[in-house]
């Protein structure tokens, strides 16, 4: 009988989510040092006798639950593993269940919003696979260019802090705007220059390709653009490059966990030559990009 974090083991999440909840009035060292370990479940489940570890990952559905099919199709039984694909559409959920346990790992984020969330929520988090790059893209339904985007035109942000300072940064890089060099983290109140006078309306991630009838332009994650039937490389009017990118999607596990060694085999599946070849061919236009 195969183990599995999600079923017979998860006994062990719910007494890891019980335990966080009654520390969550500590400090962000102390919750550090209070959670629990999603090994409890994967050091219970040692494979023997053939069974397979079960590791359950919270994951965005394009492409990151595509990505983790393939490896659950073709690879993960050989090593030792099987996947329970948990898709998640909004970018909250996947780190509040891998801080209470419901998790082993998660697959969605880039080390920017990581670093943020870290910040602002005392996540015990680390990233163990870079594994691939979404270019993020200013569209529109009513302009085809960035110099036809008329002044005072309202433009669709991601509300989260990491994303709406990375769309700045690709406005800025877009010439519709300039921020201050010195800003870490660049806002709205960053802006020294804005030639257009553009305004900037935030909204949750998921919500911006919606938006793109009732504003001029919104700035849109890949894999949201991709949701919503963009082919990034020849919709958007501006696009981040691929290459090179410092936001990489990663495979994220908590502290404890990192030298997990089921964990450390799902990413090195997540980065073998067989995911490479699979997301290269699967994406050839361009859209969703290999990180190693």
């Amino acid at each position: 009988m195969s183990t599995s974090i999600s079923r017979r083991t998860f006994a062990a999440g719910l007494v890891a989510a019980t335990a966080l909840t009654l520390a969550a009035c500590g400090s962000s060292d102390d919750k550090a040092a209070d959670t629990p370990s999603a090994p409890d479940a994967l050091v219970d489940g040692e494979t023997k006798n053939g069974d397979l570890v079960t590791i359950a990952v919270g994951c965005s559905p394009v492409p990151h639950a595509k990505i983790l099919q393939f490896v659950q199709d073709n690879l993960a039984e050989a090593a030792g593993i099987s996947l329970d694909i948990k898709e998640i559409s909004d970018y909250v959920t996947p780190n509040t269940a891998l801080d209470d346990g419901s998790l082993a790992a998660n697959f969605f984020q880039t080390p920017n919003y990581l670093k943020q969330q870290i910040k602002d929520n005392g996540f015990a988090f680390v990233s163990i696979a870079d594994v691939h790059v979404e270019p993020l893209g200013l569209y529109s339904n009513k302009y085809d260019s960035v110099e036809a985007i008329p002044e005072g035109s309202e433009i669709a942000l991601n509300n989260d802090p990491a994303n709406t300072a990375r769309a700045l940064l690709l406005l800025q890089s877009a010439g519709l705007i300039k921020l201050d060099d010195a800003a870490e983290l660049p806002s709205e109140t960053d802006i020294t220059e804005n030639p257009k006078n553009l305004k900037f309306t935030l909204v949750e991630g998921a919500q911006t390709p919606r938006a793109l009838d009732d504003v001029a332009a919104a700035v849109i994650n890949g894999n949201f653009a991709i949701e919503a039937g963009k082919i990034p490389s020849k919709d958007a009017l501006f696009i981040e490059p691929g290459v090179d990118s410092p936001y990489a999607n990663e495979l994220v596990v908590r502290e404890a966990d990192k030298n997990n060694e089921y964990l450390l085999k799902l990413a090195e599946l997540l980065n073998s030559d067989d995911v490479k070849k699979f997301i290269e061919e699967t994406w050839t236009d361009g859209s969703v990009i290999p990180a190693f």
